[in-house]
């Protein structure tokens, strides 16, 4: 037995000697006041098992008839024909797809209808949720290069994808109040109004108060420098008035609040800071009216609701 064999069988010898586990699939290492010192790397890195499954990914991702499949068998089963119908090819071109899908225990089928199994239905999840991301990154790259999007808590931030329906918004030489119409637009139009600020105006506070007066209730929670200027005029008044009103509240994050977030029971404006990080863009947002945009919108409030408190005079 050589040294480096011999070492090796000691480490397995002395694995007995360490504490359980804390969580499944980890352990505890000893501290420095144990007698030995393990050294061991026990996982592989993504790198190393991106190179242990490439086949597996270019076999599955190369296959438009493939990824369709999961993708369509993700909103409910399927029949043959159906899934011919979607992909637009052949019993002939689908067939031999479906079988490597099959063995690969991603979908199965009985009664003659395709389905996902539940490691496929991860697997296709997963996949769309990569598709959307894709697409609302490529069809707004510039938005996406000139904004600063860490300001996104996780994980919303990994769903943006259900943002991929949403278009820009942006002020223009022949339209310089572009967004600000769009926002009353959208207040006007809205039987609930959800608000994140750090930043606003008194147009901006103007117009909320007024459809807060029409009887639709609001809930804006604001960062903790907005916050401040609420206390001093030409605030103060507005923001006693929305207060007051039953239905109504005013909130301060606890954190940081690095986006700008308008959202109604219709649509979602979303504004980002620009990337010094410093300067909030107050001249072009993402507006989005799908379902998925607004569900995405109301996450998001909820995770900032549940860390505020209630502004208090």
């Amino acid at each position: 037995m050589n040294r480096d064999s011999a070492g090796f069988f000691m480490v397995i010898a002395r694995i007995g000697s360490l504490r359980p586990p804390l969580f499944p699939g980890s352990y505890s290492y000893p501290s420095e006041t144990n007698t030995f010192n393990l050294a061991v790397r026990c996982t592989m890195t993504p790198i190393d098992t991106y190179a242990e499954v490439l086949g597996e990914i270019q076999s599955l991702y190369r296959s438009r008839l493939q990824i369709q499949t999961l993708l369509s068998l993700l909103e409910k089963k399927r029949t043959l024909s159906e899934l011919r119908e979607i992909t637009g090819s052949t019993s002939q071109a689908l067939i031999p797809k479906i079988r490597r899908l099959e063995s690969a225990n991603y979908i199965g089928i009985r009664d003659y209808q395709y389905h996902l199994t539940p490691i496929g239905r991860i697997l296709a999840g997963k996949i769309r949720d990569l598709i959307l991301f894709q697409a609302v990154i490529t069809r707004h790259k510039q938005f996406w290069a000139d904004h600063y999007p860490g300001g996104i808590p996780e994980p919303f931030l990994s769903r943006i994808g259900m943002l991929s329906e949403a278009d820009i918004v942006s002020d223009t030489g022949k339209d310089v109040f572009n967004v600000f119409l769009n926002f009353l637009k959208s207040i006007k139009e809205a039987e609930k109004i959800r608000i994140l600020s750090p930043i606003s105006s008194p147009a901006h506070m103007d117009a909320v108060v007024k459809r807060v007066e029409e009887g639709i209730p609001v809930e804006l929670v604001v960062g903790r420098e907005l916050a401040e200027k609420f206390h001093q005029s030409p605030y103060v008044e507005m923001v006693q008035e929305l207060a007051g009103k039953a239905g109504s509240s005013i909130r301060v994050a606890d954190t940081p609040l690095k986006i700008g977030l308008c959202m109604t029971d219709k649509c979602i404006l979303l504004g980002l800071y620009r990337n010094d990080m410093t300067t909030y863009d107050n001249t072009s947002c993402l507006s989005g009216t799908d379902e998925n945009a607004i569900a995405w919108g109301e996450q998001v409030f909820e995770h900032y609701r549940g860390i505020s408190t209630e502004l208090t005079f």
